[in-house]
């Protein structure tokens, strides 16, 4: 895998896949070869195959991972899906195709007349029309009834040798200036193709597939493919989604707390100052749950995510109920605590000593409701400490 900032469309990474050859008789494993294929196609938005010569019956029979596609591949969990109907959605999800065809040394000619490289590959997968056995003829044909079918696009370049005689050997440390000028140019006619033409790879649903969605495409087809079971592309994007959607739950639930704790100065004056925050960033972390979420069967994560908001908005109540009577209590103990010593120690216990504590009752009292940001505990605390005073003060 090379991955890097697309030369072309900005905000764009081209990720170039490579795999082994196909066709490898020292591997001496076929299935290989087509789990190979099945993964490629999978996972890429342009497919490019590459083959030495011209497209003979022998390349296009080489080609025949392509008739087993349907043997690899599900596009639907649905017991009931046939092949048939998977094959016929494979077109939604498949890339387009590009064969390369190297070491090409033909001319491109159609009787007598030039044509181009694209031209030349719908002639060469035009159908064979056979007098023999029917049955014969329609297995000569698969290969290309099947790239006709699953590839409605494609493409095909041509690319001479790089390099003649000796230099073959030499390849890896040549130069552009050292290849064959007509082969720099078909390279780049090539490369300039793939970069305006490629899409971005999507799932069903117009999903645009990201790094991180790549990553469990590849962890799941390849998990499924080593478990000796199908790959399902609707099972793929299940699980990608259920992945996403929980991460999305998270990072607007992290969002929703972020905002709260920034926002609130905890005791709030009244409830109200609370709502009018938790209500702001509640619609910020709605937003930011729909702009990450996809494909949220009945609504499970959707669900998820407002339960956890109630509990984060619960706790944010409980928080500042608890904060409103610790900041209460402290403001009671710290204006009063000195005036019950005062009672204690009997200074109000004297002539016109009535008439002064009532009097200090008061400038104390006002003293308390001047201060700030009490919050919304402010009565039940008070009342519970003026009971408790006059308990001590009728006990004494």
């Amino acid at each position: 895998m090379w991955c890097f900032p697309h030369p072309q469309k900005t905000g764009h990474t081209l990720v170039l896949l490579d795999t082994e050859g196909l066709g490898d008789v020292e591997k001496g494993d076929n299935q290989n070869d087509c789990w190979i294929f099945a993964l490629a196609i999978l996972l890429s938005s342009t497919f490019v195959y590459n083959s030495m010569g011209p497209i003979n019956q022998l390349a296009i029979d080489q080609l025949h991972y392509v008739t087993e596609l349907t043997d690899r591949i599900r596009s639907r969990s649905s017991p009931d899906q046939d092949e048939v109907e998977d094959s016929d959605e494979f077109v939604r999800f498949f890339p387009d195709f590009v064969w390369a065809l190297r070491d090409f040394s033909l001319e491109l000619k159609l009787n007598g007349e030039p044509i181009s490289a694209d031209e030349y590959l719908e002639n060469s997968l035009k159908l064979k029309q056979g007098t023999g056995q029917r049955d014969k003829v329609k297995e000569l044909n698969l290969p290309q009834l099947c790239i006709h079918k699953f590839f409605p696009k494609k493409k095909c370049f041509v690319f001479e040798r790089p390099v003649h005689g000796r230099k073959v050997g030499q390849m890896e440390s040549l130069q552009d200036q050292d290849l064959d000028s007509d082969f720099v140019e078909q390279v780049a006619e090539f490369c300039s193709y793939l970069f305006s033409s490629s899409k971005v790879k999507m799932l069903s649903g117009c999903i645009k597939v990201n790094g991180p969605r790549l990553k469990s495409l590849v962890v799941t087809y390849v998990n499924t493919i080593c478990l000796w079971s199908l790959p399902c592309i609707e099972n793929a994007v299940l699980a990608l989604s259920q992945t996403e959607n929980a991460a999305a739950v998270q990072k607007a639930i992290a969002h929703y707390d972020q905002q709260m704790n920034q926002k609130l100065q905890l005791p709030t004056e009244t409830l109200q100052e609370l709502l009018n925050v938790h209500r702001a960033s509640e619609k910020e972390a709605i937003k930011i749950f729909m702009e990450n979420s996809f494909k949220d069967v009945n609504q499970v994560f959707l669900t998820q995510f407002v339960t956890e908001l109630e509990t984060k908005q619960e706790e944010f109540l409980k928080k500042n109920e608890q904060a409103s009577s610790d900041r209460c209590l402290a403001l009671l103990q710290d204006i009063f605590n000195p005036f019950e010593e005062d009672v204690k120690q009997g200074i109000y216990y004297k002539p016109g000593g009535y008439h002064l504590y009532v009097q200090k009752t008061r400038e104390l009292k006002k003293k308390y409701y001047d201060e700030p940001r009490k919050g919304v505990q402010v009565m039940m605390v008070t009342c519970v400490f003026w009971g408790a005073t006059d308990f001590i003060q009728t006990a004494e």
